[in-house]
């Protein structure tokens, strides 16, 4: 693939052709930084995981030159911080047994750029090449400016698709604020019970975030364990483990939807539910 940045990387983790990895690709997943796939797009990956008949492909965005670092990993500079962040991908891609792991290397004040079309036609290059079933990609009501200039290329790359070429399902998923506010019958439940061992380790592979003070082994773990415990109040629990997302597919099948809109509607419900309910309690 000839890709739009010249400071993009693609790696086969089972040294299959890029164009074989590519196009057996079922579960797509796109993100603004290194490990926000393992935090967010377990479910693609717990989808695929030792299968041959369904395959999981990542896509990183960003370059990994703002990362926050401590002991170790402290006095390196951004280009070495970016080298770390590489790798680090590469090995959750490895123990994920993704079909492949490209890293496109823009900076984050690109993807934050709202008329950066190189980015979007990146993704629609990918796209094409890989023909997902699914695709997974962040939220619109994520709090991270970068994670919201990604989930936005996201939709305009898949709305210049023909309408055949397009995945059946985009799903907005948990970094930076999770989910739980959504009402119940908005939501898009992942259940992420199944190989916990594998979920810790794809996170726990990236070392100079950890050593950097973000335990962010700890809080995946944390946050599906929250989830599977307090999706309902009056049962014993279906799960260990739970994540949310939203659904997007409406924003890729109708191109007149407003993105701002559409998620305006998730925090209106919430809005009018949490209203109900104080109502009939309090009169």
């Amino acid at each position: 693939m000839k890709f739009e940045n010249a400071n993009a990387r693609i790696f086969i983790p089972d040294n299959d052709s890029e164009e074989k990895a590519l196009a057996k690709t079922t579960h797509l997943a796109i993100s603004a930084h290194q490990d926000d796939i393992e935090l967010m797009a377990y479910h693609g990956v717990l989808q695929c995981f030792g299968k041959k008949d369904e395959w999981f492909t990542g896509v990183v965005t960003a370059d990994g030159a703002g990362s926050p670092r401590d002991s170790l990993y402290k006095d390196y500079t951004d280009d070495e911080m970016k080298a770390v962040r590489i790798v680090e991908q590469n090995k959750a891609a490895f123990v994920g047994e993704y079909a492949a792991m490209l890293q496109l290397g823009y900076t984050s004040k690109q993807i934050k750029t709202p008329d950066n079309d190189q980015i979007v036609d990146e993704y629609v290059k990918i796209l094409r090449a890989t023909k997902p079933k699914y695709v997974y990609t962040h939220n619109l009501a994520d709090k991270h400016d970068t994670h919201c200039g990604v989930v936005t290329k996201v939709i305009k790359a898949i709305r210049k698709l023909d309408k055949n070429e397009r995945p059946e399902k985009v799903f907005g998923c948990e970094v930076w604020r999770d989910l739980d506010w959504v009402n119940d019958e908005q939501k898009v439940v992942f259940d992420l019970s199944e190989h916990p061992n594998i979920a810790m380790s794809l996170v726990s592979v990236f070392d100079s975030q950890i050593c950097g003070g973000k335990r962010y082994d700890l809080a995946a773990q944390g946050r599906r364990t929250a989830h599977a415990t307090y999706a309902a109040s009056h049962g014993c629990d279906n799960a260990t483990g739970l994540g949310y997302a939203m659904d997007l597919t409406p924003l890729v099948e109708d191109e007149k939807l407003d993105m701002v809109d559409y998620v305006l509607n998730y925090i209106d419900s919430f809005k009018n539910d949490v209203k109900e309910r104080l109502n009939k309690v309090s009169k």
